[in-house]
Parts: structure tokens; C-alpha cells; sequence
């Protein structure tokens, strides 16, 4: 006994003749009066009592019409969520941020953009650092992250796509001298104690610039792990903060902000993620967010 078996059954049953029966399911009356002898051999007797103008179900006949219908309708159940599956319409997608993403607006026009897509899959947001977004990607607690691009993203086993870049500014307590020119440059940081957001370490572009510019005289003075962090050490006047343009949304009393005027300095966000990715739903995310037109 098969689906097949119960749906010519069903069409039978509700039906009450043969010949309607198998003009319904487009197959000629003798092959369906063979399939549902075949199933009457199998199950051990009769379930249709025929006469001259219709058929009627015995009392085997009507207990097998509801466990059929049961049986289809669950099988059909099945079958809509593995291809909703498949499809990556269900499913759970683990994202992970950190830098500007939420400031410039790409993180959360992403996550709008697949929920309205995607309304049944489950979202999980945290806001995770940078290096640690790497580890956790490749040891499968996250799926996603938003982040500033570092060196620890190099590797074959994870896709990089790049989502925006942004100018440098600088983040200054409001009574630091400073704070009276419109713009800065590399030169007035020499000597200056700097802040900045932990993926930026010794392998990366923005320390190896103020190094290159520098020399003796760049002042690492802090590392931070977290966006307002950064914010706050600045904020204090403990060091001048290189932060990503879209950050001067963030008001915090005592802060201001001034660009750096040096084209070669700039902040950059991108998405990673598991190169071979199992997920449907994830692999739904990634492809939507790629064809998105910013």
C-alpha cells in the first residue's frame, strides 16, 4: 500500500462511482478498478460494496477513508516543509555584528529585507567582536557576521563580501585643543595617544598607515572591544578615537567628531561567512543580501 493506493481510494469514496473516480484522476476505469482490487488483496477485504449504479464503503471502507485522509494530509504536510526548507523559507540564520555595521544602516536593512522575505525563518542578532565572529563562524555557533574587514577573515574556508566603505573620523574630547580645526590630519596625531577597535592589531591596514606615517611618534594607547567603548575612552579623554564616519550618529555628551583628511585612510565593513554552507536558509540569506541593490 502506497500514497497512491489511498488517493485512488479516496477519489473512489468520495466519488461513489468508478467511472467519475477515474475521470477525476485522469487514469481509464479499468486500471483503477485494478489498483483498488490490488488493495483490497493486500489489506485482506472488501471496502466497497458495489451495486448497479454506485459504490458504497464497508465498515473497513470507512475507517481506511479517515486514516487516508490523515495519511495524505500529513504526508502533504511533509512534503511543504522539507521544500520550504529547501527553499530556505524556515530554517534559523545566527548574526553576528560588530563596527558600524548598525550605524550605517546595512545590518538592519539586511535583516529587514530577509524577514519580510523569509517571515517563518528564525533571526538571532548579538552583537559579537570581530575576531571572535571568526571562531565562532567556523566552530558553527554563528552563521553570519557583520564586520570590519582584518586579517583573520583571510581563509578558504570563509566567503567575504564587501558592504560599504566610509571615510575616518576622529572622536576627541570637546575642550582638547584640537577640536578648533574643521579637519585633521595624520601629522597632528604624532605623539598623540589613540584609541583604537580591537580588529584593528598589528597585521592590519589602519595600524600599518598610522605606523607608516608615524613611525616612533604613532601612541597606541588603547584597544577596544566594542564600539561605545571606543566612544567612551575618548569620550574620558584618555585618547583620540579613528572611528567610521557613519559613528558620529552616536551622541555622547563631552565627544565630537572631525574627519581625518587623508584619502588613504578608510573604514570598511564586510559580511562573512562558512565558504560550504549547509544551510538552505542561511545560503537564502547570503544570496539576497549579494543581490541587493544599495
Amino acid at each position: 500500500m502506497d500514497l497512491r493506493h489511498l488517493r485512488y481510494f479516496l477519489a473512489v469514496a468520495e466519488e461513489g462511482h468508478f467511472g467519475r473516480a477515474a475521470a477525476r484522476l485522469n487514469i481509464v476505469q479499468p486500471a483503477l478498478s485494478m489498483q483498488i482490487k490490488a488493495l483490497e488483496e493486500e489489506l485482506g477485504g472488501a471496502l466497497f460494496v458495489r451495486t448497479s449504479r454506485r459504490v458504497e464503503l464497508t465498515d473497513a471502507g470507512v475507517l481506511l477513508q479517515i486514516e487516508a485522509r490523515r495519511t495524505l494530509e500529513q504526508a502533504d504536510h511533509t512534503r511543504l516543509t522539507v521544500e520550504r526548507a529547501l527553499r530556505g523559507e524556515t530554517g534559523r540564520v545566527r548574526v553576528g555584528f560588530a563596527g558600524n555595521a548598525i550605524f550605517s544602516g546595512k545590518l538592519t536593512a539586511d535583516l529587514r529585507r530577509f524577514h519580510q522575505r523569509f517571515p517563518d525563518a528564525d533571526l538571532t542578532i548579538d552583537e559579537v567582536g570581530p575576531l571572535e565572529q571568526v571562531e565562532a563562524i567556523r566552530a558553527g555557533h554563528l552563521d553570519i557576521g557583520y564586520t570590519p574587514a582584518h586579517s583573520n577573515i583571510l581563509g578558504a574556508d570563509l566567503t567575504v563580501s564587501r558592504m560599504g566603505d566610509w571615510e575616518m573620523l576622529v572622536a576627541l574630547p570637546e575642550d582638547h585643543p584640537l577640536v578648533a580645526h574643521e579637519g585633521l590630519t595624520v601629522d597632528m596625531l604624532a605623539g598623540q595617544p589613540l584609541v583604537l577597535y580591537e580588529a584593528h592589531d598589528v597585521h592590519e591596514h589602519l595600524f600599518m598607515l598610522l605606523t607608516q606615517k608615524l613611525g616612533e611618534r604613532c601612541h597606541i594607547a588603547y584597544r577596544a572591544g566594542s564600539t561605545l567603548s571606543t566612544l567612551a575612552i575618548a569620550a574620558t579623554g584618555l585618547g583620540l578615537a579613528l572611528i567610521p564616519a557613519p559613528l558620529q550618529q552616536v551622541h555622547i555628551p563631552g565627544l565630537v567628531y572631525r574627519p581625518l583628511k587623508e584619502a588613504e585612510f578608510t573604514a570598511n565593513l564586510v559580511m562573512i561567512g562558512r565558504a560550504q554552507e549547509a544551510s538552505a536558509t542561511v545560503n537564502a540569506y547570503f544570496k539576497l543580501v549579494n543581490e541587493a541593490d544599495y
